[in-house]
């Protein structure tokens, strides 16, 4: 007679999902921060007056980049 546990896979398969989606996450928080740091760039290379046709001062350029998750 053989016998079969199965509390052991899906204990493994719930710690490979953990594992996946924590990658999943960092990921999409490293994509996202790379795309803001080129925001951030582009903005800081424009001129004063670029900047001020655009609304946005020059010590805000931060807050102007991330104001859709920082609400100062």
């Amino acid at each position: 007679m053989a016998i079969q546990s199965t509390e052991f896979a899906p204990s493994l398969r719930g710690r490979v999902d953990a594992i996946l989606a924590r990658i999943g996450r960092y990921m999409s928080s490293y994509v996202e921060h790379r795309s803001r740091s080129s925001q951030i760039e582009a903005l800081e290379a424009k001129s004063d007056a670029e900047l001020a046709k655009m609304g946005i001062k020059r010590d805000r350029i931060v807050y102007h980049v991330f104001r859709d998750v920082i609400w100062l």
